[in-house]
């Protein structure tokens, strides 16, 4: 219920200067009273397609397996092909250096497919490993173990980022609610009647001397403003939007004294609808001299819906209104406190003996619940006002408007906290996101070229240890690709060896070879002899 009080400085007369002229329906037309709001409203050979290999060496030895740091064609090459270190530029031979055309047309093709290959590598999602360093590297510069902790770091900081960020959506898929103060302000003025002589009506507008039987300034009259706003807790909630008054409402009656304003005409109502535009009060305005006593009638919006329990459940459960899920829960617990789930048949609910005076059953399924609690529930009760409007109070002797008199309640209602919107501003916000993005770019660049500068070095180091050995290896290697990329079948290291010849299956390749010639010499012939004899 509603605590009532009297402010100090309630009656300030400059409150009415906030006070615009709305316009809402009254109740009928024969209603004489006015209730308006008021307020303002990377490629398989892309790392050496450019370059034409060389032919095989006629001699040397066949080299035996080979390591990894041994064969750089697993890697990547120096841009730059490289004029030193041991005539390495003289090993390749550039396709615009000579005058083939098929040099030519290869290193198109191999330029389109690199440049192919570097847009799908820039617009590929890059994964976390690729940021991390070779062990290799890390054992030759010890200092890079201070990045490989730092990349340990933002692993766990990454996970725990997701699994708030998760926590928080979560926690947005529930209404998240603070109870705060709304203090409804009740004011009313008196207008009292004019007689013969004045200058001014009782708003302030001009008449003339002997005013008109029907003039409404002749007539004593009223005014009823219902208003109100939130308690602010803090500073920070000053420079906030302020919530219109009548958002926190569903309905709003006031309800006059019948016998001095008849049956019909004692009710002003409002009510919302999806055309209801939010205004900062409401006003009454009726004729009369008498003090009235009325009802004022609130029923607040619930977002989301509340209920009433029926008294026996209410008692039981100790919950008076709530919404739908907080009453099962409520309900649940009662449950498994005094441990009436069946112990057989889980999906059972054996009823003590005030749930079966409350449900009418001594058993029931859990998944009946909602069906059961439909009845129980009731619409919330409003929050009723009473009121007087004292005019005898307020009249004058010069027939001008009489002082402004108020009253205030505060009543608890529930409102959006504010760190759901906070919450909504983290997840929806991109404003580190493009940072973050530059900088794993950066990362991932720096990390290729690592990797690249290690190739590199891995290829001229194995060149200067042993310069024969890796020569005649990187031609083989060499030798491999082209076959590769031209498709050839067979090995011609091992074929232009007498040895390879005298293996078993030769016989066989020779007998078929053989049969496949005489097969062709006799198709000819018999074509040649038939068009003949044609």
């Amino acid at each position: 219920m509603a605590q009532r009080f009297m402010p100090a400085g309630a009656c300030n007369p400059q409150q009415q200067q906030r006070y615009g002229v709305g316009g809402i329906g009254v109740p009928g037309p024969s209603n004489a009273s006015v209730m308006r709001p008021y307020g303002p409203a990377a490629a398989a050979f892309g790392g050496r397609g450019g370059y034409m290999p060389q032919p095989p060496m006629g001699h040397g030895s066949h080299p035996g397996p080979q390591s990894h740091h041994q064969r750089p064609m697993h890697g990547g090459y120096l841009g730059g092909g490289g004029g030193s270190g041991g005539g390495g530029g003289s090993m390749r031979s550039s396709p615009m250096s000579g005058g083939s055309s098929s040099g030519k047309r290869g290193g198109d093709r191999n330029a389109a497919h690199q440049k192919q290959s570097s847009d799908y590598q820039a617009k590929r999602r890059r994964k976390l490993a690729d940021k991390i360093l070779p062990q290799k590297v890390r054992d030759l510069v010890p200092e890079s173990q201070a990045y490989m902790d730092l990349l340990a770091f933002e692993r766990k900081l990454d996970a725990t980022i997701t699994r708030k960020r998760l926590d928080i959506q979560e926690a947005l898929k529930r209404p998240m609610k603070q109870k705060r103060k709304l203090r409804i302000f009740i004011s009313n003025t008196f207008y009292p009647g004019r007689e013969d002589g004045g200058e001014h009506g009782c708003h302030g507008a001009p008449v003339g001397t002997g005013g008109a039987p029907g003039d409404p300034s002749s007539v004593a009259s009223w005014e009823l403003r219902v208003e109100g706003r939130l308690l602010e807790e803090g500073k920070s909630e000053a420079g906030k939007t302020k919530r219109k008054f009548s958002s926190f409402f569903k309905s709003l009656v006031i309800e006059l004294d019948k016998e001095l304003y008849g049956p019909d005409n004692h009710l002003v109502e409002w009510h919302r609808t999806h055309q209801t535009q939010e205004t900062d009060g409401f006003q009454v305005k009726r004729p009369g001299d008498r003090n009235v006593r009325c009802t004022i009638l609130l029923l607040l919006d619930y977002q989301p819906l509340q209920f009433k329990l029926d008294p026996r459940l209410a008692r039981l459960l100790g919950v008076h209104t709530q919404t739908r899920p907080v009453i099962i829960s409520a309900l649940w617990q009662y449950i498994k406190t005094h441990r009436l789930q069946d112990a057989h048949e889980r999906e059972y609910i054996v009823c003590d003996k005030y749930l079966e005076q409350i449900f009418g059953s001594p058993r029931m399924k859990f998944a009946e619940i909602p069906q059961r609690l439909s009845p129980l529930l009731h619409p919330p009760d409003p929050i009723v006002i009473n009121h007087v409007i004292a005019v005898e109070a307020g009249a004058t002797q010069d027939g001008s408007a009489g002082n402004k008199q108020t009253a205030c309640y505060d009543i608890d209602v529930e409102v959006d906290d504010s760190l759901k919107q906070q919450m909504s501003n983290f997840l929806m916000s991109t404003a580190s996101q493009q940072e973050i993005q530059t900088l794993d770019s950066k990362i991932h660049d720096t990390v290729e070229t690592i990797n690249t500068l290690k190739t590199n070095r891995e290829f001229y180091l194995s060149f200067a240890k042993e310069p024969h050995t890796f020569t005649h290896r990187w031609i083989v290697s060499q030798t491999r690709d082209l076959k590769a990329m031209t498709d050839v079948v067979g090995n011609p290291e091992e074929e232009r060896r007498a040895e390879f010849y005298y293996q078993p299956w030769t016989q066989e390749a020779v007998s078929r070879y053989f049969f496949t010639k005489v097969n062709q010499k006799r198709a000819e012939l018999e074509q040649s002899l038939g068009i003949r004899n044609s």
